[in-house]
């Protein structure tokens, strides 16, 4: 992906009928939601997709759909390694790369287990690149069911082989992602997309090429705004409040999630459910409360930023 200009990657949400199918309509409607926010790609069948509690084919059914609804207007990304063999992982790496994505994701918590050492890792990674051919690939360090966090050595000479493109970061360490960067600012071709918000400003300044996160799935447009105006000498007392916006808000957005983003899309307009396959938590009345305050907070920093919604 083009790290050029700073840009929005969301992880996007799946949205389900009520009987738990997956709703096609609705995640057109969402496709669309988020590339008229201003989204630069879209990052499908990641853990905010609910992608571990997909089928393989609803998968790939999800990711070619998203593929199809952006016709070419933003690039797409999916996960593509679900564990097991590495010539299984790389055949549905294949697999998920015909659905019409610019780069297949490597879960990094997929190829080694959590006790198994870095050695081993890296050693899948160019087994896993071996049986792939020449397809593009990126790093995602998803914390379900344990992450693993590269280091900025490994990152980097990941990155001079010409086959990673992008790379979503977890790592929660301004400095490590310094360290990121720094090991891989002379490739090109390639963007750290960091997914951390509570130093977003400072993670663009560092030179990453975007955000992607799961802000993204409550107001899309916001973190565009972020990614486009960190840097604006003009701009830097809206800028300080959308980062203290983030920050005071971390913690009610991850409470009973992915349910509340999607009822924070309800509240947006947005006609999906709000089921989702995995047990998240009980979406009580006092979680809604907390969810229709930070409705009435967003509405506010829009008018003191002088930014409209998207819907």
């Amino acid at each position: 992906m083009n790290k050029g200009n700073k840009g929005f990657i969301p992880v996007m949400l799946t949205p389900f009928k009520e009987n738990g199918v997956v709703d096609y309509d609705g995640l057109t409607k969402l496709t669309e939601f988020y590339i008229a926010a201003g989204a630069a790609g879209l990052f499908a069948n990641c853990q905010s997709s609910e992608m571990f509690e997909l089928t393989e084919e609803e998968r790939l059914a999800v990711t070619k759909h998203v593929v199809e609804v952006a016709g070419g207007s933003v690039p797409v990304v999916a996960s593509g390694t679900f564990g097991g063999a590495i010539s299984t992982q790389a055949d549905f790496v294949k697999r998920i790369y015909d659905t019409g994505v610019e780069s297949v994701i490597v879960l990094s918590n997929m190829l080694a287990g959590k006790g198994e050492s870095d050695e081993l890792f890296n050693d899948r990674v160019f087994q896993l690149m071996d049986h792939t051919q020449r397809i593009p690939l990126g790093f995602y360090e998803c914390p379900d069911p344990f992450k693993r966090v590269l280091t900025a050595v490994q990152l980097g000479f990941f990155v001079q082989t010409g086959r990673f493109i992008y790379h979503k970061d977890t790592c929660l360490d301004i400095n490590l992602v310094r360290e990121k960067l720094s090991q891989t600012k002379q490739a090109s071709g390639f963007g750290l997309y960091d997914a951390y918000m509570v130093h977003a400003v400072e993670s663009l300044k560092a030179g990453s090429a975007g955000l992607s996160c799961i802000q993204g799935n409550y107001y899309p447009e916001l973190v565009v705004w972020l990614c486009r105006h960190y840097d604006d000498a003009d701009m830097q007392e809206q800028v300080i409040a959308v980062q203290k916006f983030f920050i005071s808000h971390m913690d009610v957005m991850h409470q009973v999630y992915p349910i509340v983003a999607k009822y924070f899309l309800q509240k947006r307009g947005l006609e999906i459910t709000t089921f989702t396959r995995r047990f998240v938590g009980l979406f009580d009345n006092l979680t809604k409360q907390t969810i229709d305050q930070l409705y009435a907070d967003y509405s506010d920093l829009l008018n003191i930023i002088g930014l409209q919604k998207n819907s």
